[in-house]
């Protein structure tokens, strides 16, 4: 006789599935743009191009994971980005070492993140609203530290994070920014997984006034939280500093919804508790993909946008409806 408690467990744990799931999507639409683009996107520049263009979205999707799993939303990201990349030139053109100039733009990250933290919790608002306030004062800031205008450092290593590698490079395989973004995700998946705090998201996500009931401090959790997110959107920012090296206080409109998409894509609710480190980074590879083949192929910007704008749609459609089946049952 079958034991039922045994008959009704799934053979392959959902996460794992879906992470199956999202690297066969990948696999399919990474082979069709090879099949359509043969000459160019299966190449190892393309895909070294590739890798490059993900750590972006990938590094702002890392702090976004955190948020979205604890329930929350950041609509500022992409506006700090931009911030990031106007105080990095700043400090560079002042005379300031590029260690010092790129300790600047993640702390200039962080504090953002700490300042919505501390609104969000303080005034009792909810993250949209406050989040979308500063998506509009954090750009302000921005184009005020340059007097609207974009700001041309002088070239630094910093200049090279994200930088197509040389014939004398080849030995690395990727640039250095690609590994940078590769140890954050296992870091953050590590802290996501086995540590307190990590917990603390998840049990705040899932059920926040059970978790506050339980002791988990809900408050400085979510100020770690949005923190944490501008720290990441900080390191996003030296890499885009890196991609562009200039500061821009109009790049990575609507930056902030490739990264939810991202998230959201990996599996992540946003009814939250719900989310992973590598399911987001796997998002961020399919847009990239997306969006990369799309431009190889011609497609004009705005077929691009009106792609996105489905994709983004449809994550969250099918979240809505993973959310309603688990009620369910």
């Amino acid at each position: 006789m079958v034991d039922q408690s045994l008959a009704k467990k799934p053979i392959i744990p959902k996460g794992a599935a879906n992470l199956i799931g999202l690297v066969i999507a990948l696999l399919v639409i990474f082979g069709f743009f090879c099949w359509k683009l043969p000459n160019s996107f299966p190449t190892a520049r393309n895909i070294e191009t590739l890798a490059r263009q993900t750590c972006i979205v990938s590094l702002v999707a890392l702090g976004m994971t955190y948020v979205i799993i604890s329930g929350a939303i950041d609509l500022s990201v992409g506006s700090i980005l931009a911030f990031v990349t106007m105080v990095i030139a700043a400090l560079l053109i002042k005379g300031y070492n590029p260690w010092i100039a790129a300790l600047g733009g993640l702390l200039a990250g962080a504090l953002c993140g700490f300042i919505n933290g501390a609104l969000v919790t303080s005034l009792k608002v909810g993250p949209f609203i406050v989040t979308l306030g500063s998506l509009l004062i954090v750009r302000g800031v921005a184009k005020w530290v340059g007097n609207e205008q974009s700001l041309y450092p002088p070239k630094t290593w910093l200049n090279s994070l994200l930088a197509t590698l040389d014939d004398s490079e080849k030995w690395k395989l990727l640039p250095v920014g690609v590994y940078i973004t590769i140890l954050c995700a296992i870091a953050m998946g590590l802290m996501l997984k086995y540590t307190r705090f990590g917990r603390h998201v998840v049990a705040i996500g899932s059920n926040e006034q059970a978790a506050r009931l339980c002791g988990v401090p809900i408050n400085w959790t979510y100020i770690k939280i949005f923190t944490l997110t501008g720290l990441f959107a900080g390191l996003g920012g030296i890499m885009l500093f890196s991609r562009l090296t200039v500061g821009d206080p109009t790049v990575a409109v609507g930056f902030e919804l490739d990264a939810i998409a991202a998230v959201v894509i990996g599996g992540a609710s946003l009814a939250g508790g719900e989310g992973n480190i590598a399911g987001s980074i796997l998002g961020a590879m399919i847009m990239t993909t997306i969006r990369a083949g799309g431009s190889q192929m011609g497609l004009h910007q705005y077929v691009q946008e009106i792609l996105t704008g489905t994709i983004i749609v449809v994550a969250v459609a099918l979240d809505r409806v993973r959310v309603r089946l688990q009620q369910r049952s």
